[in-house]
């Protein structure tokens, strides 16, 4: 494994005396050339964990270090311009009244008029801005609002970038475009970035690693593909895409469903809590292969373009499964479902999973 690049350790922080953290004893790192996401419904805490890695707030205990420099702990607290890292907020945060070759250039400041102007111009070639230099920031698009705010984060040439929500007010098919020309330009330069987001398609789709967080606390750390297939507790199962969540007991690594017997991930035994993903489900008339699967009725069916998402109804319980555009099951087919895999899983808080 690479060495660690920024190290956060135990970090905790509360905006009052009595109170409860805001920030609960994170710790996490981020390496050499990766792009790490911190995933989370508004107020969970990952804002202010990007502003401590900044330096825009000090933490209450813990240490944020980068390479082998402290940043922060109970005795240090560089200011943010002395942390070499640059931050790419939510809004931006343009001078209105520079233009965009100004914007750019501050993010510069140490460093001849001459050598801001050519290097501001080698980095609107990079976001594909140029020809827009004189421009003011209100005769832009929101996304090249959105390059001309990343070229300036990224014109010192960081080793770390913080990006906080920097794709949200972009338009859906702007967002995707514009998020995919990011990381391309990211890993072409080599900088290492933390980007916080509550949408599991954007951390999933641009990070090598995310945290999934939630009550200040990370959950889960992991690369996409494991975190989504192996959630370890309910809240990233069903934070991050729709899931079924069944009771079972798991024996010699299977476990008995209403869609049959079923391979069960990883080491659980006895009594679990199982998540099944819908596309995990595979929808049929009959039980042709002999599983022992339950009839159900399907009551729901939801168009999504390129696939179908359906809502079975199954001795009093609804389930979700996904399928290609062309299944040919309507609402009213009686129906059975075969699960290909489960995952055991940990409630976070039983009254989530009541009812199953």
């Amino acid at each position: 494994m690479p060495t660690q690049l920024l190290t956060v350790n135990a970090i905790t922080k509360g905006f009052t005396a009595h109170q409860v953290p805001i920030v609960k004893d994170i710790s996490f790192s981020v390496y050499p050339d990766e792009i790490f996401a911190l995933l989370g419904p508004s107020g969970c805490g990952k804002t202010t964990t990007l502003r401590l890695i900044a330096g825009f707030e000090k933490a209450d205990a813990g240490t944020i270090a980068m390479e082998k420099r402290i940043l922060a702990n109970r005795t240090v607290h560089l200011p943010p311009e002395s942390r070499g890292i640059g931050f790419v907020f939510q809004d931006y945060a343009l001078f209105p009244h520079k233009n965009v070759i100004e914007n750019v250039a501050f993010g510069l400041r140490k460093a001849s008029k001459r050598a801001k102007r050519e290097r501001a111009l080698e980095v609107l070639r990079m976001v594909d801005l140029t020809g827009l230099q004189t421009r003011l920031p209100h005769h832009l698009s929101g996304g090249e609002q959105q390059r001309v705010a990343l070229a300036r984060a990224i014109i010192a040439r960081p080793k770390l970038l913080l990006l906080d929500e920097p794709f949200s007010s972009l338009d859906p098919g702007l967002r995707q475009t514009t998020r995919e020309e990011v990381r391309a330009l990211l890993k072409a330069e080599g900088i290492s970035a933390i980007l916080v987001t509550h949408s599991q398609e954007e951390a999933l789709s641009f990070a090598d690693r995310l945290g999934v967080m939630k009550d200040g606390a990370l959950e889960q750390i992991g690369t996409p593909e494991a975190v989504y297939r192996y959630p370890k507790t309910t809240y990233v199962a069903d934070f991050l895409g729709q899931t079924n969540f069944i009771y079972a007991h798991v024996k010699n690594g299977r476990a008995q469903t209403p869609f049959g017997r079923v391979k069960v991930e990883g080491e659980a035994s006895g009594d679990v809590l199982l998540s099944i993903r819908p596309e995990c489900l595979k929808i049929m008339a009959s039980d042709v292969w002999g599983s022992g699967a339950k009839s159900g009725r399907i009551v729901g069916q939801m168009f999504k373009g390129h696939n179908l998402t359906y809502c079975v109804e199954i001795e009093g319980e609804d389930y979700f499964v996904q399928t290609d555009y062309n299944c040919p099951y309507k609402v009213g087919d009686i129906v059975m479902l075969k699960a290909i895999s489960a995952v055991a899983v940990t409630p976070s808080n039983r009254s989530e999973v009541d009812g199953v």
